[in-house]
């Protein structure tokens, strides 16, 4: 594959736009400036530096957000910035998707990529992806909370039970709670149909692969898929 055409591949703009980074010595592969569009590289395990900053190519990408509160999961956002905002042009140029959503004030692990045939294994209901989350109540948790939610609450969009697949009481006011579903507002719902309130929700899990407490909030890294499934 030509340099240029790597470059287009992840991103970097028009065609033209990527010669134009190239010629104008923006690119580095090992420490040395690559200025000829049209040299052919070999993309298996390569490593660019665009203005200093490495790029490792990925025909496929995945990315993992730490996302903050006050960001929408929507390319048109109403009220609040886009959580596509914190990621740099290029990602969003190669069209990187959200992985399902965290409502606004929801933080934690958000994962994104251009794979369509990964985005759709992780959302799609019978693929039981588990997905682990820190509620903090309002009102303290009690045994029964715990028990109704395995056992299951009904929610007003389905006639039968949703049920989460595991629940442990962490604290008088926290517990961590997963699930294998998708439902809008769905942690919030269950807590208020169990007669309590959400009062801080956190992300720490998605598949095999936990949010790293290295990672900042708004702060994004590269994984692979392996690390998710």
């Amino acid at each position: 594959m030509t340099l240029e055409q790597i470059l287009f591949t992840q991103g970097f703009g028009t065609r033209y736009d990527c010669r134009a980074i190239i010629l104008s010595g923006s690119i580095a592969i090992a420490g040395k400036v690559m200025d000829d569009p049209d040299q052919r590289i070999d993309t298996n395990g390569l490593v660019f530096e665009y203005r200093q900053e490495q790029w490792p190519y990925f025909e496929k990408a995945i990315i993992a957000l730490h996302k903050p509160a006050g960001y929408e999961c929507s390319m048109k956002p109403s009220s609040h910035p886009s959580v596509m905002t914190l990621l740099p042009s290029p990602l969003r140029k190669r069209n990187m998707q959200p992985v399902g959503r965290l409502d606004v004030d929801t933080t934690g692990l958000l994962l994104f990529t251009d794979d369509g045939a990964l985005q759709h294994r992780l959302i799609h209901p019978k693929r039981h992806v588990e997905k682990v989350y820190l509620v903090t109540a309002k009102h303290p948790i009690t045994e029964d909370l715990c028990n109704r939610l395995l056992q299951g609450v009904i929610l007003d969009d389905s006639p039968h039970p949703v049920k989460a697949k595991a629940v442990k009481k962490l604290d008088e006011y926290r517990l961590e709670m997963t699930l294998t579903e998708g439902k809008y507002h769905q942690v919030k719902r269950m807590i208020a149909a169990c007669s309590n309130r959400v009062e801080k929700l956190h992300r720490i899990k998605v598949g095999h692969y936990t949010l790293p407490l290295s990672l900042s909030e708004g702060q994004w890294l590269w994984i692979r898929k392996r690390d998710i499934l």
